[in-house]
């Protein structure tokens, strides 16, 4: 067995593998418990960041500030983004400047702040491996400390009676462009990495954007913005039949409340699977005032004449895509409705394509004999966000952002961040630290319970 110096034999309440916005919600709900619990939670990169490559100057976050960490359970935390803007002698700005939906780089600078204050974080910390201990009734963490180049400097072993994973999504790059974006001669990059490669996206001479959601947008807008007139040569692809916006209307937004996952979770499996892909409106559109600010900005470049060098083609997908000559890529592109097909050469791509849930095999392997799944084989999720395992294990696994398939779409909305952490810390407690409302919407989403409309 390898050897681990750094072991803890006390076991801990709760470990968290991840440190993203939710698991850093569900720890510092976790510091506020009375009485206190014995937490810790492991994440490999060495400090915490969030989608540092689409902090896009302006951008704003499409949730309201009250959807911070904390502040939906708890909002006498230390921890909300309020308490943040007053450490930082920024209240009375905030107060002034109006804004319900801050900037996301503010919302970064607000995790990073709570990242560094917070106790129990441990961030260059490579979890490796998880196992059952049925003779101590524990989980076995064993992780890897890097250090500051994130190689490997010493090995480690945690207990804990349960744990929390938040390990988060990655960049989606579809198949055909797999084999360009692994290579440098020729820009083929996701839009995570949109900022690190701005320079050389805007010096390119032609610069084609495929995905229609609000990453796609808002690079496209940054590019635009940043090209000349008559000259911008940019073309925005899109396999969706219209860049349609965001459903954000009052009764839409019930869609993201704690009722509707309910209703969510307790429909058939066979529903849930079908739901979900029809609803990408609900979280894949563009936000209004992004779309307006596009149109505005193609109009000014038609005020003398002329129309901007910039092609929109949404319902179109990328069959197949190569290298041309040493500096070009060349896109081979299905209109989807007219069944037609064309060729796009261009000197750039950036790939706004989404994003993936990281497999949870990846840490969880240790588990998989425990693990229940679903006819999908995906994993079942109870609704405490537990992993259903075989009775035999006696702690629980909670998942965050790993529950679409059997909580809807709202499990990557960080609205719900707080409600799912306080969730968790209730079930995980067996008593109420954080007392939850029982109704959050106006809409009743399914017909049993429904009021004063009973069936006779």
């Amino acid at each position: 067995m390898t050897d681990h110096p750094h072991t803890t034999d006390h076991p801990h309440d709760l470990v968290g593998i991840g440190i993203g916005p939710f698991n850093l919600s569900l720890a510092a709900l976790a510091h506020g418990v009375p009485g206190g619990l014995a937490t810790a939670f492991y994440e490999q990169r060495p400090a915490f960041h969030w989608h540092p490559g689409l902090l896009i100057e302006g951008a704003t976050l499409q949730v309201p500030f009250l959807a911070d960490l904390v502040t939906l359970a708890d909002p006498t935390s230390p921890w909300t983004f309020l308490n943040y803007l007053r450490s930082r002698e920024r209240l009375y700005p905030f107060y002034f400047s109006e804004r319900f939906h801050i900037h996301r780089a503010e919302y970064d600078a607000y995790c990073r702040w709570v990242s560094d204050h917070l106790p129990g974080l441990h961030f260059g910390h490579q979890v490796d491996a998880v196992r059952w201990n049925p003779d101590r009734d524990v989980f076995e963490v064993d992780y890897t400390q890097l250090d500051a180049d994130g190689a490997a400097h010493a090995p480690g072993r945690t207990h804990t009676r349960h744990l929390a994973v938040g390990i988060g999504t990655e960049p989606y790059i579809p198949e055909p462009l797999r084999p360009l974006a692994a290579a440098a001669t020729v820009p083929v990059l996701h839009s995570a990495d949109y900022l690190h490669h701005r320079d050389r996206l805007i010096a390119a001479e032609h610069v084609t954007v495929i995905g229609s959601g609000q990453s796609g947008a808002e690079i496209f807008l940054d590019l635009l913005r940043a090209r000349p007139t008559g000259a911008e040569k940019i073309h925005w692809l899109a396999r969706t039949e219209a860049f349609a916006p965001m459903e954000y209307s009052k009764l839409g937004l019930e869609h993201f409340t704690p009722d509707y996952t309910r209703y969510f979770h307790a429909l058939p499996e066979h529903v849930r699977n079908d739901l979900v892909p029809r609803q990408w409106q609900l979280h894949k559109g563009i936000d209004t005032d992004t779309i307006a600010a596009i149109h505005d900005e193609l109009y000014r470049r038609t005020l003398h004449g002329g129309w901007p060098d910039a092609v929109l083609t949404p319902g179109v997908r990328v069959r197949t895509a190569g290298r041309l000559a040493t500096t070009k890529v060349e896109l081979h592109v299905e209109h989807i409705q007219q069944g037609t097909r064309d060729r796009i050469v261009t000197d750039a791509v950036v790939l706004a394509t989404g994003y993936r849930q990281r497999p949870l095999h990846r840490v969880l392997a240790g588990l998989d004999p425990y693990l229940r799944r679903d006819s999908a084989e995906r994993p079942r999720i109870d609704d405490q966000y537990r992993l259903v395992l075989d009775p035999c294990v006696t702690g629980a696994v909670y998942v965050q952002n790993a529950e679409t398939h059997t909580h809807g779409v709202g499990a990557p909305d960080l609205g719900l961040a707080a409600w799912r952490a306080a969730t968790i810390l209730n079930s995980l407690t067996g008593k109420e630290p954080y007392p939850l409302p029982s109704r959050t919407a106006f809409t009743t989403f399914g017909l049993p319970g429904l009021p004063h409309q009973r069936t006779r």
